[in-house]
This record gives structure tokens, C-alpha cells and sequence, in this order.
């Protein structure tokens, strides 16, 4: 059985599809750990439905905040995550969207005025100072993915009220400050994360 809803601390994540747009050789679904956070398992044998995702959430207002963010990039069931996200909205809960910033290339438009109000927060995986060192850790599908990430990021604060740019201290060539000035000139946070530290 597919596990939906997993706490951490005072935050519920969620765990909404198991696609992704990029193949990141640092996540656990590409090495021997395997889709596992925090001993959860977050397999999934299906992608879970709206009414499925409400009923795992229980009461929101109980958390700090709930995060879609599983082992899958949630953008890419964006219809789905909107109703789910306003319905968080509208029984007292706060919304974060973990992603990889690229919701706007795969949808082919500008998705952010769709999230206004929504959610939140979001934090985006910038992973890398430039294509190059982007390219070679991530292996994104869609071409431009990396010049992509770096436009939602600055269009992002329009819509969203807190947006975060996250990147991995540790993986080989990727310069921790010069992530950091990518995030300041978009007009966004930034934060450091360590390398093999999930959730």
C-alpha cells in the first residue's frame, strides 16, 4: 500500500507521484538507499486522487505546514495539487511545494498566477551555479531546463510569498556561493543542503 502522507518534525509531506523531470544522481531513488526517507517507505503503486490525498492529509491546521514533496516532482500533477492545495487553504493550513522549478517548461506556460494564493511557499533545487555542473548531476529530460529553473525562480516572488533556492554543499563543482548570488540576483532566499541528508 502506497504511503501518502508522512510527518517530519512539525511538517506533513506529500507524496503525490513517483515522475520526475530530472534523474538526479545524488537522490536516493537512484542509488542503493532506494525511495526511503526518514524509514519511510515512499514507493508508490499508484498516484494517488484528490480525494485519496484529503483524506491522508486529515485535519492541516494540526501541522506547521504541508509539503508536497515525495520522490516524484509534484508540479507535473499540477491540477491535482491545486485542489488539493486550496482545499489545505481553505481548512486552515499552510502550503510549501518542494520542486524543481521547472512546473513553466513542462506546462508550457506560466503556471505561478495559477499558484497565487494557493501557496505559500516554495523551494526551489537550483543544484548548481551553471548548465554545465546543473547537467551533469541532474540529467534533466527537457532541453533549457536549467535556464528555465532560473526564470521561474525570478518569477516566482510576484506570485508566491516566500521562495527559496536550495543547492547540495558536497557534490563535486558546484560552488555553494555562487548558488547563493543566483538566488539574491532573482530576488529569492537561499539555502544550503547537505549532501545525503533527506528530509
Amino acid at each position: 500500500m502506497s504511503l501518502i502522507a508522512y510527518p517530519i518534525r512539525n511538517s506533513l509531506y506529500l507524496n503525490i507521484t513517483d515522475r520526475c523531470t530530472l534523474e538526479c544522481s545524488f537522490c536516493p531513488k537512484h542509488t542503493q538507499q532506494g525511495p526511503v526517507v526518514h524509514d519511510y517507505d515512499l514507493h508508490l503503486d499508484h498516484r494517488p486522487e484528490v480525494e485519496e490525498i484529503i483524506e491522508a492529509i486529515g485535519d492541516p491546521a494540526r501541522y506547521e505546514e504541508i509539503v508536497f514533496c515525495g520522490f516524484g516532482e509534484p508540479t507535473l500533477r499540477l491540477k491535482v495539487l491545486l485542489q488539493v492545495a486550496r482545499w489545505i487553504k481553505e481548512h486552515g493550513g499552510r502550503v510549501r511545494i518542494n520542486t524543481d522549478g521547472l512546473a513553466n517548461r513542462v506546462h508550457k506556460r506560466n503556471v505561478l498566477p495559477e499558484m497565487q494564493g494557493l501557496v505559500d511557499s516554495l523551494s526551489v533545487s537550483m543544484n548548481a551555479q551553471d548548465a554545465e555542473v546543473y547537467d551533469r548531476h541532474c540529467h534533466p529530460q527537457l532541453e533549457g531546463s536549467f535556464e528555465a529553473m532560473l526564470d521561474f525562480l525570478a518569477e516566482a516572488p510576484h506570485y508566491i510569498p516566500r521562495v527559496t533556492a536550495t543547492a547540495i554543499d558536497g557534490l563535486e563543482g558546484v560552488d555553494i556561493e555562487a548558488c547563493k548570488k543566483l538566488a539574491e540576483e532573482r530576488g529569492v532566499e537561499f539555502r544550503r543542503r547537505q549532501l545525503d541528508k533527506v528530509g
